[in-house]
């Protein structure tokens, strides 16, 4: 019932919050600025807020707070994604101020999000007894990595915040997929006995569905890297935390997919001189094909469904073995 309440409550709060703060967003003129590699059809999306983070990290964490109760791994999960909020927000606050694509310099998101990390990484082994161990899905077994599992969550939590942040690139998409990754991880978090970390990632499935309303085509507001680099954060701290790091490649196939076309494209071009793809991510890629943008996202959802629902019947399975 948690759950559920969890997930509704996050849902309305999210809802709500959607009136009151496009306006405003408008008002102060914190709009989207376009690449001017990207696709042509983008340019009309000028001027569209950005910031949308700001509509359902907050109903996240209240619902989260208000249902989970108070224990050392939600507020590990709180504090990643407020955190990895938090530094998408001055992201995104630097593009408003200059007017331009890029905020942050990379080196500086980079050591923001290594410093989280390991942070996190830190606490769930010293403080929450977590364990250096790595699930090895669905053969039921287990791999002790030692003090190199610091370096691994490192890495999960920071490929999964930049992997959300790269898919955000059409209306609803992002938001689509995490609605679709949450909720497995609800179920996922639920058969390992993580009732207070179900708890939060039912309410991350309500907050996003609820921005899902503004946010699909065409959208009235964008999630930025605030919302990106948030969502990404609490996923991946949900994978740390559940011991299921190796099957969050499965559940986030998509996201996984769109940061190895980006890979890919680039070692291509260096080495050979040719690209892989039209356009990478590789959504961009279907849209040059000639796919209308409400079909890319369909299409990128229909997928991420599937692979949840796989992710969900290997854990089963290896639980079983």
């Amino acid at each position: 019932m948690t759950v559920l309440m969890a997930f509704l409550t996050a849902l309305i709060v999210s809802l709500a919050l959607g009136p009151l703060l496009i306006p405003v967003l408008r008002r102060l003129k914190v709009q989207q600025t376009i690449r001017d590699d990207g696709p042509a059809r983008h340019v009309a999306k000028a001027g569209t807020p950005t910031m949308g983070g700001l509509i359902f990290l907050p109903a996240w964490g209240l619902a989260t707070c208000a249902w989970a109760g108070w224990s050392l791994p939600v507020f590990l999960v709180l504090a990643a994604g407020a955190g990895f909020g938090l530094l998408g927000f001055g992201d995104d606050y630097l593009k408003v101020c200059r007017r331009r694509s890029l905020g942050l310099r990379a080196r500086q998101k980079i050591l923001g999000q290594v410093v989280l990390s390991l942070s996190l990484a830190v606490a769930a082994v010293a403080f929450w007894g977590r364990g250096t161990e790595v699930e090895l899905f669905p053969f039921g077994r287990h791999w002790d990595l030692g003090w190199v599992y610091y370096l691994f969550a490192l890495l999960v939590m920071v490929a999964s915040s930049n992997a959300v942040n790269l898919t955000d690139g059409l209306d609803g998409l992002a938001a689509g997929i995490a609605v679709l990754a949450a909720a497995a991880y609800t179920l996922i978090a639920l058969w390992l006995g993580y009732t207070e970390l179900a708890v939060a990632a039912a309410a991350l499935a309500g907050s996003c569905a609820g921005f899902l309303v503004y946010n699909r085509h065409p959208a009235r507001v964008f999630m930025g890297d605030t919302g990106a680099l948030g969502i990404g954060a609490v996923l991946g701290a949900l994978a740390v935390l559940t011991r299921t790091e190796l099957l969050w490649l499965v559940v986030g196939g998509v996201y996984a997919w769109e940061t190895l076309t980006v890979i890919l494209q680039v070692a291509a071009y260096r080495i050979g001189g040719r690209r892989l793809w039209r356009m990478t991510p590789y959504h961009h890629h279907l849209e040059l094909k000639g796919w209308p943008e409400p079909r890319v996202v369909a299409g990128l959802w229909l997928a991420a469904a599937v692979l949840a629902g796989l992710g969900v019947t290997l854990l089963v399975l290896g639980s079983r073995a």
